[in-house]
């Protein structure tokens, strides 16, 4: 999700806040204090501790739990007294986010990112298709690899982050499409370097996406190294407590980003194990996030319940492009490895094809789609992960039988067309949303590793619809 639980900087300033807490009963002499004095002193230290976290939210992306939601059941909609919540700010959301994204190593926002690309096909054929995935990954590698096993608290660094779990599923569905073992084995390198542990540093979903390349490559390898760690986590869970929908706590998948780094691991553990007991909590999960975000109305996921009642300013509900691609993504990649069977499956298949439906109703005329993205004027730049997540449901949709070719084959072919047109000469990937929680105005020189990810994840199910096979090796 777009809510990476970020806890590096906020570490330094708890154990500041601690020190000064434990050491307010004395002064400079050690003499004790007089109460007065006591509390002037705690006051500062609380007004201090209080304004570093608030400035860290504001540039950490979003923290695990979304701003001002009130404390009474997850599933009801936002206090506002009736009236619809405030319309989104996209020029103020985000800038902090750019920077804490270019400190932390996961993208880069330069002012003038150069030409673009010249002499990238439209045309969906295999080889032109492969070459347009070549350019950007290998550009991505080059800028990013010497991070995927850098963990470093002291320097906000974390190579497992959710951030990187998209971009590693993305560079493995590359590997297996084209059949070029080169990404796969980065990310078999990059596991073995974690000792195929999950992040130290997130919890919840987002953890949870980097599952998703190591059971692939368990599934590939059989080697029970790859696969205790995550399944040791995922029993830890199912053991725990759960959170039930009407509760005065959030359930466990509450932002609809969840719904693309949770469940598809769910899936894969399943599929590695032959347990179902992975897949029936999958769609419980899934089911009490469908019953508070889902709206039946547009076909559409908000983004979380902090959104059921915000307006655009046209007036317009908000539907923000890369959740609606979290979504539709986190779809395909659980329907892969989902029994035939399962009870659950016509829900997923019916939700796939109310959002490719929806989504295609109101494609740009560029091929892509706005961040808001029923108020597309109100934002300047089309957004390139959205677009790429929903460009890859739906290619899946196509190649699975799920979705008619006629129809969606020209939406595909469109929405390649326009992102090609986002790429630079050197490879970047331009246009791609700063991590957030919602809407907000980006630049075109804005490249952030998830971006990538579902870039190459359209690339990968584009090039099988195109008729593209694994080259053999």
């Amino acid at each position: 999700m777009d809510s990476s639980g970020m806890i590096l900087l906020p570490i330094a300033w708890i154990d500041l806040c601690m020190r000064l807490s434990s050491t307010i009963g004395f002064n400079e002499r050690g003499r004790k204090m007089a109460v007065g004095q006591k509390l002037r002193l705690l006051a500062v230290a609380a007004g201090a501790c209080l304004f570093v976290s608030i400035q860290h939210g504001a540039w950490a992306q979003s923290a695990a739990t979304p701003p001002a939601i009130p404390a009474v059941s997850p599933s009801a909609a936002p206090q506002t007294n009736g009236a619809p919540t405030a319309a989104p700010n996209p020029a103020a959301r985000g800038n902090g986010a750019v920077t804490g994204g270019v400190t932390r190593k996961f993208g880069s926002a330069p002012d003038d990112p150069g030409p673009l690309a010249k002499g990238l096909s439209p045309k969906l054929k295999p080889k032109v298709i492969s070459a347009a995935m070549h350019k950007v990954a290998d550009w991505q590698l080059a800028q990013s690899q010497q991070y995927f096993a850098a963990f470093d608290r002291s320097k906000q660094l974390d190579g497992e982050i959710w951030t990187w779990g998209a971009l590693y599923s993305g560079l493995m569905a590359m590997s297996e499409s084209l059949g070029d073992p080169k990404y796969a084995n980065v990310m078999r390198e990059t596991g073995k370097a974690y000792n195929w542990e999950l992040s130290k540093t997130e919890g919840d979903a987002n953890q949870q996406s980097m599952a998703q390349t190591f059971l692939e490559l368990y599934m590939m390898d059989k080697k029970p190294e790859e696969l205790a760690p995550t399944q040791k986590r995922y029993d830890a869970i199912l053991a725990g407590p759960r959170v039930e929908v009407g509760s005065t706590r959030r359930i466990e998948w509450w932002w609809c980003d969840a719904l693309f780094m949770g469940p598809p691991s769910w899936a894969r553990l399943y599929a590695a194990t032959g347990d179902k007991k992975y897949i029936t909590y999958l769609d419980e999960e899934w089911a009490k996030t469908s019953k508070e975000l889902w709206d039946p109305e547009s076909h559409l996921y908000f983004r979380d319940t902090t959104f059921i009642t915000a307006k655009e300013k046209n007036g317009q509900k908000v539907f923000w492009s890369r959740g609606e691609g979290w979504v539709m993504a986190g779809l395909v990649r659980t329907l892969q490895y989902l029994p035939k069977d399962d009870p659950s499956r016509t829900m997923y298949e019916t939700q796939l094809k109310e959002m490719a439906a929806a989504v295609a109703k109101i494609q740009g005329p560029d091929g892509l789609w706005r961040s808001g993205m029923l108020d597309p004027a109100s934002y300047d730049q089309p957004e390139i992960s959205g677009s790429s997540l929903m460009t890859y449901a739906i290619a899946w949709g196509i190649d699975n039988g799920l979705l008619d070719r006629k129809v969606y084959k020209p939406v595909v072919t469109k929405a390649w067309a326009g992102i090609l047109q986002h790429i630079y000469a050197d490879g970047r990937l331009g246009d791609i949303q700063q991590t957030g929680s919602g809407p907000a105005q980006i630049k075109p020189g804005y490249s952030w590793n998830y971006g990538v990810g579902g870039y190459l994840l359209a690339g990968s199910e584009i090039y099988k619809m195109a008729g593209g096979k694994p080259a053999k090796n």
